[in-house]
C-alpha cells in the first residue's frame, strides 16, 4: 500500500496523528469445526456482529459507523454461480483465487488500476480470467460512508499448472498483491486469496448484511466466519481500516506497535526462505506505516506465513504467553519461547486477537487477559466465540462445553482435520519439533555469566559531578526530589497525580532532550500496568548481538547476549565492553563533537562511524558521552545549549 498515507483519513490533520491510532471493538466467529460449508455459519456471524453494536463506534449523525466487516471461505458454490453470469470459467475449487479490490470513483484512475493488475497477474505467470462488480446497496450508508465509499470489484485469477492449491497458490497472489500495493497509491486490496476473502467497510453493525448482496444469498456457504466490529476511541475511520485484514481481526491495541514495526524493518536485512527468496525485493517493507497497529500485525504474520511459518506459531511467536517467570510451564516450551524472543520481541499490549487461513481458525488472547473473550460448543460440532456473552441465541441443552480464553492461551480449530486442538498439546508440539534447549546452551550467553574485568569502575568528585549534571540538564529539584530519595530508599517518590510543568516544547526553561519525548512512553493499558507488581506477566529481557534468521530454524539464530534488564550497572557496562566471547565484537563509539558543530553534521558523522564499525565485523555497539569538556559536547542535552546550533 505504498503511498496509502498520501490519501485522505492517512495524513496527519492538524492535532489528528495516525500514528496514535488504537481501537476497542468487538469480535466474533461461528466455526463448523468439521469443516461443513453452510449459510448458516455466515448468518450467524452477522447476528453476532450485530448483537455487537455496543462495541461499533458511529459519528454524531448516528448515520456511519466506524466499521464493521466478516471474513468468510470462499464459497465455490456461490462463485461459481455469480461467475458465470459474468462469463468467467473458474474450474473447481481452489483452482482459482478471488480479490476484493476497493477503487476509486473516477473511472480513468479505476481502470488504470485494472489493468495495471491484470498486467501484474500475468508478469507473476497467471492467468487473469476477469472482474465482477459487486452487487451493493448504497442506500443503506450513511452520508460520511457514502461519500468516502470506494468502487468495489471482484477479480479472479487462474491457479497455474504445477501450482499446489492452497497456501503455495497462495503465494503467489501475496507476491502478485504486493507488487500492485507498491505500484498503485488509489487502490486498497482488502484481500486476495484461493481460500478466504474479506467484506468489510465503513458501516454501522446493520448495514454489512444489506450493504453486501453476496452476503444474503443462500448460496454463499462457509466453514468459517469471523466478525468484527470496530470502535475508533481516538481514530479516524475509514473504509480500508475496518477490519478483518487478510488474515486476522483484533479488539484491542497493540501498545509497543511503533517498535515492533521498526524491529520488524530492520529485520529485513537478515530474513531469509527459500520460499520467498525469488520475490523479497517485491514483498519488502514487510508492514506498511501508514497502516493502524492490527494492520501491521496483520502484514507481520502475512509474510511469516508466506515465508513457510505455520500460522499458529506465528501467532505464538508475536503474542507470547507470560513464559519467563511461570515456574509451571515445561522446559521444552519454555525454551521454544526462549528461542524465538532472541529474534521477536512481544507484540503487547491489551488484545485479543481471532486469526484465520481458511483451513484452520484461532484466538488467543495477550498475556495479561485484558482483553475477554468467550467460546461455547455445541453438540452438531460448532464453536461460537465472542468478545462477550449472549450475541448468538443458543439452546442451552445443545451447549456441550463453555469456557473463556485464558491469558496467553490459544484456542485453534482445524477444519481440515475436523478437531479442537488443544492449547498445551499445540504448543508442545511445536517445542518438540527441534532441540531449541540444546541451541541455547551452545549459543546463548548471559550478563550475569561474564567475568568481572580486572578494573575499576569510574567514579567523581562532588566538584566534577555537579558539572556533570549541570551539563547534562539536571536541576536542583531533581537531585533533591527524585534522584537522592531514590538512592536512599531503593524505591520511587511519591509525588502529586497532577503536575504544572509545561510540556518541554513550550518551556522558556532549559529542558534535557529526554522531556521533548517523554509522552512516547506514556502509552497506557486500561487497566494500568504494574510492573513490579505483576512481574510475572512483565518480561524486560533484552538480547544483543547478531540478528538471527527469523524464518529458518538454527543453532546461529541462538547466538545472543541476555540482559535482564534494560537498565545496566557500570559493572555490567564494563563486563559488555570486555567480551571475549568467539562471535562477539564490541567497539565503542564517542557521541562527543565540538561544540560549535552543527547537530545534523555531527549526527552524519555519528551515522557514518558507526556503519563502519558494523562494516568492520561489530554486532554490538556502545555510545558513549564520557570525556565531555568545554569543547567537546556529547549530543545536547536540552535544544537551547549556549553556543550550539540545529541547522
Amino acid at each position: 500500500m505504498k503511498g496509502l498515507e498520501r490519501q485522505e483519513g492517512y495524513r496527519q490533520q492538524g492535532l489528528y496523528n495516525p500514528r496514535l491510532e488504537h481501537d476497542a471493538c468487538g469480535i466474533g466467529a461461528v466455526v463448523d469445526i468439521r469443516g461443513i460449508q453452510s449459510h448458516q455459519t455466515v448468518d450467524d456471524a452477522l447476528k453476532i456482529v450485530e448483537k455487537l453494536e455496543h462495541r461499533a463506534g458511529k459519528d454524531a449523525t448516528g448515520e456511519t459507523g466506524d466499521g464493521v466487516g466478516i471474513l468468510l471461505q470462499i464459497s465455490h458454490r456461490f462463485f461459481k454461480k455469480a461467475a458465470a453470469a459474468c462469463g468467467i470459467p473458474l474450474g473447481d475449487a481452489r483452482d482459482y483465487g478471488v480479490g476484493m479490490f476497493f477503487f476509486p470513483q473516477d473511472t480513468l484512475k479505476r481502470n488504470q488500476a485494472m489493468k495495471m493488475f491484470e498486467v501484474i497477474v500475468a508478469k507473476e505467470g497467471m492467468e487473469f480470467l476477469g472482474w465482477r462488480t459487486v452487487p451493493v446497496a448504497p442506500q443503506t450508508l450513511g452520508r460520511k460512508a457514502l461519500e468516502k465509499m470506494p468502487n468495489i470489484q471482484q477479480a479472479f485469477v487462474r491457479r497455474p499448472d504445477g501450482v499446489a492449491r492452497g497456501l503455495e497458490f497462495d503465494r503467489k497472489l501475496y507476491i502478485t498483491r504486493r507488487v500492485f500495493e507498491q505500484s498503485n497509491d488509489n487502490s486498497y486490496v482488502p484481500s486476495l486469496s484461493s481460500r478466504t476473502i474479506v467484506y468489510k467497510g465503513m458501516f454501522l453493525v446493520g448495514e454489512l448484511r444489506r450493504f453486501y448482496l453476496d452476503l444474503q444469498d443462500p448460496d454463499y456457504e462457509s466453514a468459517i466466519a469471523c466478525v468484527h466490529s470496530r470502535f475508533s476511541t481516538n481514530t479516524n475511520p475509514s473504509w480500508e481500516r475496518a477490519h478483518p485484514y487478510r488474515l486476522i481481526c483484533h479488539n484491542g491495541e497493540i501498545n509497543t506497535i511503533r517498535g515492533n514495526a521498526d524491529r520488524m524493518s530492520s529485520r529485513e536485512e537478515t530474513m531469509s526462505s527459500p520460499l520467498m527468496d525469488h520475490a523479497l525485493d517485491k514483498v519488502y517493507p514487510v508492514v506498511n506505516p501508514a497502516g493502524s497497529d492490527s494492520a501491521m500485525l496483520d502484514n507481520a504474520l502475512e509474510f511469516m506465513l508466506m515465508s513457510g511459518m505455520d500460522l499458529p506459531l506465528a501467532v505464538m511467536v508475536t503474542i507470547p504467553e507470560p513464559w519467563m517467570k511461570d515456574n509451571n510451564i515445561s522446559r521444552a516450551k519454555r525454551d521454544l519461547y526462549q528461542y524465538y524472543a532472541i529474534m521477536m520481541e512481544p507484540w503487547g499490549g491489551p488484545a485479543a486477537i481471532l486469526f484465520s487461513d481458511g483451513d484452520t481458525v484461532g484466538a488467543v488472547l495477550d498475556r495479561n487477559g485484558l482483553r475477554p473473550s468467550r467460546h461455547y460448543i455445541t453438540q452438531d460440532n460448532k464453536l461460537i466465540l465472542s468478545s462477550e456473552v449472549g450475541v448468538l441465541d443458543c439452546d442451552p441443552a445443545r451447549i456441550v462445553k463453555k469456557s473463556r480464553l485464558q491469558p496467553g492461551k490459544m484456542l485453534l480449530v482445524d477444519t481440515v482435520q475436523g478437531r479442537i486442538i488443544d492449547d498445551a498439546a499445540l504448543k508442545e508440539d511445536y517445542a518438540a519439533r527441534q532441540p531449541y534447549g540444546e541451541w541455547l546452551d551452545r549459543g546463548l550467553i548471559r550478563l550475569q555469566d561474564l567475568p568481572i574485568p580486572n578494573r575499576k569502575v569510574p567514579s567523581y568528585t562532588k566538584q566534577e559531578l555537579t558539572r556533570l549534571q549541570k551539563a547534562f540538564g539536571y536541576s536542583y529539584e531533581d537531585v533533591k526530589s527524585t534522584i537522592l530519595p531514590m538512592a536512599r530508599t531503593g524505591q520511587e517518590p511519591t509525588a502529586a497525580m497532577g503536575t504544572d510543568i509545561p510540556l518541554a516544547v513550550l518551556s522558556a526553561q532549559e529542558q534535557p532532550l529526554f522531556s521533548y519525548f517523554k509522552q512516547l512512553f506514556a502509552q497506557v493499558t486500561n487497566p494500568p500496568i504494574d510492573a513490579i507488581r505483576e512481574e510475572v506477566v512483565t518480561d524486560t529481557t533484552v538480547y544483543l548481538g547478531n540478528d538471527g534468521n527469523l524464518l529458518q530454524e538454527t543453532l546461529e539464530n541462538c547466538h545472543a547476549l541476555q540482559i535482564q534488564r534494560p537498565i545496566i550497572t557500570s559493572v555490567e557496562l564494563m563486563k559488555i565492553q570486555s567480551m571475549a566471547q568467539e562471535g562477539f565484537h564490541v567497539e565503542t563509539v564517542s557521541i562527543l563533537h565540538y561544540k560549535n558543530t552543527p547537530l545534523r553534521r555531527a549526527m552524519d558523522h555519528l551515522f557514518v562511524t558507526v556503519d563502519r564499525a558494523y562494516r568492520n565485523g561489530a554486532n554490538i555497539i556502545i555510545l558513549s558521552d564520557r570525556g565531555w569538556t568545554r569543547t567537546m559536547w556529547p549530543f545536547p542535552p536540552c535544544w537551547r545549549c549556549p553556543g550550539w546550533s540545529a541547522t
